[in-house]
């Protein structure tokens, strides 16, 4: 009984910090909080099983790479659903969204909830693969070797990903700027 109790202290210890970062990587693969939960649950219960594998590394990039495995085997086994799931951006942005710099202007609190909605949305937008390095680079802040090792991929991979997902971003921002599909057809007809 008391090899499963350190052995619990010392895997809450390793994998409780990180949290908040599994659940962020399985929202955005997922698309929706309770099959965020669900996978993180699966997820935790997977890496306490195989605990003894972590040999000294950092805890988080060995985790979220079992959140990312669970994210995808839910992905392939409910592959009619999860391109069902809808985005909701009330519900989805209103946690991402930054706080305010300056909480007494209306007008820029709006402006940001507006550049943080489209922002998920562009996100959201993307194929998973892409979603996935966008999520750990930028969100979670995690260094390209990490994000090699937690989608299982060379790091060349990885970099090719984000510069692509952020080509992807960039457009997708682009052609959704006030007033862009007018510039468009006025360089068109000119």
């Amino acid at each position: 009984m008391t090899d499963l109790t350190d052995r619990t202290r010392q895997f809450e210890a390793a994998a409780l910090p990180h949290l908040d970062a599994a659940w962020n990587l399985a929202r955005w693969l997922l698309r929706d909080d309770q099959l965020a939960d669900d996978a993180v649950q699966e997820a935790y219960l997977r890496a306490f099983r195989f605990f003894e594998s972590l040999r000294g590394e950092n805890a988080r990039p060995w985790l979220l790479g079992i959140v990312r495995n669970a994210c995808y085997d839910w992905m392939r086994q409910n592959r009619q659903l999860a391109d069902q799931l809808e985005f909701d951006e009330l519900r989805d942005s209103e946690a991402a969204a930054p706080a305010s710099p300056d909480a007494s202007d209306p007008a820029r609190q709006w402006e940001q909830r507006v550049q943080g909605e489209r922002i998920n949305a562009a996100i959201d937008a993307l194929p998973a693969v892409y979603r996935e390095v966008i999520v750990l680079r930028e969100l979670e802040e995690m260094r390209y070797e990490d994000i090699a090792r937690i989608a299982g991929v060379p790091l060349g991979t990885v970099m090719s990903r984000l510069s692509r997902a952020r080509a992807l971003l960039r457009e997708s921002l682009r052609d959704e700027r006030p007033g862009h599909t007018a510039e468009r057809t006025h360089h068109a007809n000119s």
